[in-house]
C-alpha cells in the first residue's frame, strides 16, 4: 500500500512539473516590459553601449547572461524552438536578433498573450506555426538573459 501511495505521489508531482514548465495554470504577466527598468539593469562597464530600439544592448556580450540564457532555453524553449532556421513547433531562432528589435523579442517572451492578440508580426507567426506560444512566466531578467543568448546564437560577440 505504501508503494502505491509513493507511486501516485510521484506521478502527480511529475504531472505538476510538466504543467508548470509549460506555463499552464500560472497567472500571466500582461504588462509590457518597462524599458527604463530594463535599461537600468545593464552591466555598468561592459564595453560599448549600442542603442537598439528601446533596449540598450552591450558589446561585447555578457558571458554570464549568455550562459544563464542557454540554461533557460534548454529547460523552457528547446522543445519548441531550434537554434537554426528550422521550424519545429515554433519558429527557429537563427537570425531573430537581426530581424526583430530587442524590445519586440522581450515582449514576445514576457507578454506572449498581449503580443499574439495585438502585434501584427506576432500574429503572422501564429498563422505560420498554428500554435499559440505558451506564457512561460519568465521574469524580465530571465527574458534579458534569453535575448543575450539569442544574440550569441546569431554570432554577435
Amino acid at each position: 500500500m505504501k508503494l502505491k501511495t509513493i507511486a501516485a505521489a510521484a506521478i502527480l508531482s511529475g504531472g505538476w512539473l510538466f504543467i508548470t514548465s509549460c506555463g499552464e495554470g500560472v497567472q500571466k504577466d500582461e504588462k509590457p516590459v518597462d524599458i527604463q527598468e530594463l535599461a537600468s539593469k545593464q552591466p555598468e562597464t561592459h564595453g560599448a553601449e549600442i542603442k537598439e530600439g528601446d533596449i540598450t544592448v552591450s558589446n561585447p556580450l555578457n558571458g554570464e547572461w549568455v550562459t544563464a540564457g542557454k540554461s533557460i532555453y534548454e529547460v523552457k524553449c528547446q522543445s519548441c524552438h531550434r537554434l537554426t532556421e528550422e521550424k519545429l513547433v515554433g519558429p527557429g531562432w537563427k537570425g531573430v536578433t537581426k530581424t526583430r528589435k530587442p524590445v519586440w523579442i522581450m515582449n514576445m517572451i514576457t507578454n506572449t498573450e498581449m503580443m499574439l492578440d495585438s502585434d501584427p508580426e506576432a500574429q503572422k507567426l501564429l498563422e505560420l506555426c498554428m500554435v499559440r506560444m505558451p506564457n512561460q512566466n519568465l521574469s524580465k531578467d530571465e527574458a534579458r538573459h534569453i535575448l543575450e543568448f539569442m544574440r550569441n546564437n546569431d554570432g554577435e560577440k
